[in-house]
């Protein structure tokens, strides 16, 4: 394990995360309000950001494993260092509470502890939110895209951040790569915070409803999140660029480049779009007797299908009241997830899709031994390893799910509300159903619980492993070092 190695990235981390957090003390010092909770983190930043920073590692060489710690502890450290403004700015009575709410913005989960939001001063709304754009594209693609890295092994680090099956280079630097990725998120961005300046919404709103967006987060400065707005053209603009951020950004960088046959021709956006019409049409139908008019329950729905299909978790209406058959396909559409290579969270579409051709695969093996039936996804047979790591993925998947369920379930609660909570924050879509769902919060959790749904939402959002690497017993075998 090059230690001195992982110890210099973490420290440009903490000098990224210093100035990151400049901006949220601007903020705060344009409306007048203290700077302190700000202040006070950065310095510590700072300090301790330039001391790891400056080990002189004998090697620059990172393998997978040290890729795979250095953006786990890189995930928690900046997510403690987050969380002292909130505390600083007793925002929230503990600090479990402060660790879960920077874990949910910057795991793009959305989760909130917090009942009403509108009373909180502006720099910290701002900084809650701003966690959502940073978390977004990630931590690390954001310090590979100003800093440059080692040796060109900074692959590990970009396939242990980016969501899916599969992560590769768009150009032959990593660097590249990384300032095209976010790029893209900075056009998309600011193209969504104009919109919605078009529409009339605050600047301050339309920023902090578009950090939101751009990361699938979900937390808003409104108590009732974007039902406060009442603007259906709010809705759509938001709903719209809910499921652009959805898409694989690779596609957008086709666009860019012309290779337009490329982007018509991909797999997983077909299946994308098909799911979200089936189930916008079907929930619209189920939903439509609660409502005076069915374009009502149109709008709704499609809201709630880019919400909940993007894991972004905004919300126009209470679908915890909605009827059963809706709830369902709302809750295994945030178990599915969006495309790979967005920002959004869950199981991953294309994840999904593999796993559902390999297991027509085998029963049609089953009927015809001596067949050979590849399983193919944008028309390429995919190799044994990939097959083998999305079946590998899905096992822990759903291992972690029911462990973190028997933790959460000491606290009491109903099935209904500890389970989806975990899922919630598993697929990092944000509100569940019950106590949990968008008209309710997590702050009723003990504290060791909302640490075990921290844990669980950067779980999610780093795809499980990263996480797990945390715990020594699992690479201490020689086997294991590359």
């Amino acid at each position: 394990m090059n230690n001195k190695m992982i110890a210099r990235i973490l420290g440009n981390i903490l000098l990224v995360e210093a100035a990151l957090l400049v901006v949220p003390l601007a903020v705060s010092t344009l409306c007048r309000e203290p700077a302190q909770p700000f202040l006070i983190p950065i310095a510590l930043l700072l300090v301790c950001g330039t001391l790891l920073s400056r080990a002189a590692p004998q090697s620059r060489a990172l393998y997978a494993r040290e890729g795979l710690v250095i953006v786990a502890l890189a995930w928690v450290v900046v997510s403690l260092f987050g969380a002292l403004p909130f505390y600083l700015s007793h925002s929230m009575p503990t600090f479990a509470d402060c660790f879960f709410e920077t874990v949910s913005g910057l795991s793009t989960t959305g989760a909130s502890v917090l009942p009403e939001v509108e009373h909180l001063g502006r720099g910290i709304l701002f900084w809650r939110s701003f966690t959502h754009w940073i978390g977004g594209m990630g931590v690390l693609v954001f310090v590979m895209a100003i800093l440059p890295m080692s040796d060109g092994h900074g692959m590990h680090l970009l396939r242990a951040e980016v969501p899916g099956p599969v992560v590769g280079k768009l150009v032959s630097r990593l660097g590249d790569t990384a300032k095209i990725l976010y790029g893209l998120y900075f056009i998309l961005t600011f193209a969504e915070i104009g919109f919605l300046l078009a529409g009339g919404m605050p600047l301050f709103d339309a920023c902090i409803n578009a950090f939101g967006t751009a990361g699938t987060g979900g937390l808003s400065c409104r108590n009732l999140s974007v039902a406060a707005y009442q603007s259906p053209y709010f809705e759509m603009v938001i709903a719209v660029f809910m499921l652009l951020f959805g898409v694989n950004f690779n596609l957008y960088y086709f666009l860019l480049i012309g290779k337009v046959r490329d982007v018509l021709r991909s797999e997983e956006l077909r299946v994308y779009l098909i799911i979200i019409g089936a189930a916008t049409l079907t929930i619209a139908w189920n939903i439509s007797h609660l409502y005076q008019t069915f374009s009502s329950a149109l709008r709704l729905s499609f809201f709630q299908v880019a919400s909940l299909m993007t894991t972004t978790g905004y919300s126009t209406a209470d679908f915890n009241e909605w009827p059963t058959y809706a709830k369902a396909v709302l809750m295994l559409l945030g178990f599915c997830g969006a495309c790979a290579g967005s920002t959004s969270g869950g199981i991953k579409l294309s994840r999904v899709m593999i796993l559902c051709k390999s297991a027509v695969g085998d029963m049609r093996q089953m009927m015809h031994p001596n067949a050979v039936v590849p399983v193919r996804i944008e028309g390429r047979p995919l190799n044994a390893k990939v097959l083998r790591s999305a079946h590998v993925f899905f096992t822990v998947y759903i291992l972690m799910i029911a462990a973190a369920t028997l933790l959460v379930s000491l606290d009491g609660f109903d099935i209904l509300s500890t389970f989806t909570a975990v899922i919630a924050c598993m697929n990092n879509t944000g509100p569940g159903l019950g106590m949990v769902g968008p008209a309710g919060n997590f702050s009723a959790f003990s504290s060791a619980s909302k640490y075990v749904l921290s844990f669980v939402m950067l779980a999610g959002r780093l795809e499980l492993f990263p996480m797990l690497l945390l715990f020594p017993s699992l690479w201490r075998r020689r086997s294991l070092h590359h």
